[in-house]
């Protein structure tokens, strides 16, 4: 069952209540990696904690180079701290790609290939800077090398493991890439057990309290390793057990006391669910397969109520404004009037005026 101690002093480690950072980078930094593969919901994310951040000031933060969305943890993409983005990559990307041999072999891609399309797709983008990914598989196209069925999208994500690429900011509508180097040229210099302590830092301190097995899952790392790191943080992070299991966070979690919001609108993929493995402390068993409707991976905005996960919700835009329409699970009182606040933040967020709030129990 969830629980709500629990629940409520996640909802202050990660920013959805208590003080909020002004600066949207900030934020990123504060929780080491937010999950980023739908980019509507990234920038909602990040805006869901950020203190009045516009739509316009993430992305403006993308573009002057203060976040960086990158494939950082378990091979998916994440926003992280620009300056953090390359010993990220290079602390966990290799064992990502070293554990995905049999898809390489599948797509035909052995080392040379690899090296070839790092060589052409380096060149390109120190001539042009930036390339949309059509642009780039066109690029591999002409050189004769194939890129339907996924090739050439596995092409670029392998690049950005061995840390050649990034994205970087809209072009349009249109995701760009960027060379990782280029962009990000005064990285920190982490490595070895000084980045996995750095890394358990950021993670319980954005995240906590949560497990090691929470670290290892979200970071990719094994339990021991996660453990590891956990500790060399004594004196940064604090132990305790909870119910017999031991869990970390920040030093001063809980210090502020604040409240729990009575609703939070939070992104689907969001890091209140997905950065934990366990994740009974927000959401009851049987409300899980609700989050992910078509059960293809694909993650529904989430209904806060209280701290725990009580509902979905969807947006559209419409001529008068964007439309919210919330289904909460089950009753839990959830009205217009209660969701009000949270639907007004979300469409100023937007810069579009908000239209109508409808709330519809499943």
């Amino acid at each position: 069952m969830p629980d709500p101690a629990i629940a409520s002093r996640r909802m202050r480690s990660q920013r959805i209540s208590g003080p909020k950072p002004d600066n949207p980078a900030d934020v990123v930094r504060r929780l080491g990696a937010l999950q980023a593969q739908d980019y509507a919901q990234a920038t909602w994310a990040i805006g869901a904690r950020s203190s009045g951040a516009t739509l316009a000031d993430v992305e403006r933060a993308i573009a002057d180079r203060r976040i960086v969305l990158t494939w950082a943890m378990r091979g998916t993409l994440h926003a992280v701290p620009a300056e953090d983005a390359p010993w990220m990559v290079r602390l966990l990307a290799p064992r990502v790609v070293a554990r995905d041999k049999r898809r390489q072999q599948q797509l035909e891609l052995d080392a040379q290939t690899v090296a070839r399309c790092e060589r052409l797709i380096e060149s390109a983008l120190r001539e042009q800077k930036r390339m949309t990914r059509a642009e780039l598989m066109e690029l591999l196209e002409q050189a004769g090398i194939h890129t339907k069925q996924q090739r050439g999208y596995y092409i670029l994500w392998m690049l950005a493991q061995t840390g050649l690429i990034c994205m970087g900011p809209l072009e349009g509508k249109q995701q760009t890439f960027v060379l990782l180097g280029e962009w990000v040229p005064e990285p920190r210099e982490l490595s070895g057990d000084e980045a996995l302590r750095e890394l358990a830092i950021r993670y319980f301190t954005g995240h906590g309290p949560a497990t090691a097995h929470d670290f290892s899952w979200w970071a990719g790392l094994t339990v021991t390793e996660a453990k590891k790191a956990a500790a060399d943080a004594d004196g940064v992070l604090r132990c305790e057990t909870i119910g017999g299991t031991a869990y970390w966070s920040g030093g001063e979690d809980g210090a502020d006391g604040a409240e729990s919001p009575d609703i939070a609108l939070l992104p689907g993929y969001d890091e209140y669910l997905l950065g934990y493995k366990d994740r009974s402390a927000v959401l009851k068993p049987e409300h899980a397969a609700k989050i992910v409707p078509g059960g293809n991976g694909v993650y529904a905005p989430m209904l806060v109520v209280h701290g725990e996960i009580a509902g979905v919700w969807r947006r559209s835009a419409g001529k008068q404004g964007v439309e919210l329409t919330v289904h909460p699970f089950e009753e839990r009182g959830v009205t217009a009037e209660r969701v009000a606040a949270e639907t007004r933040r979300y469409a100023e967020f937007l810069g579009l005026p908000l239209a109508r709030i409808d709330v519809r129990e499943e």
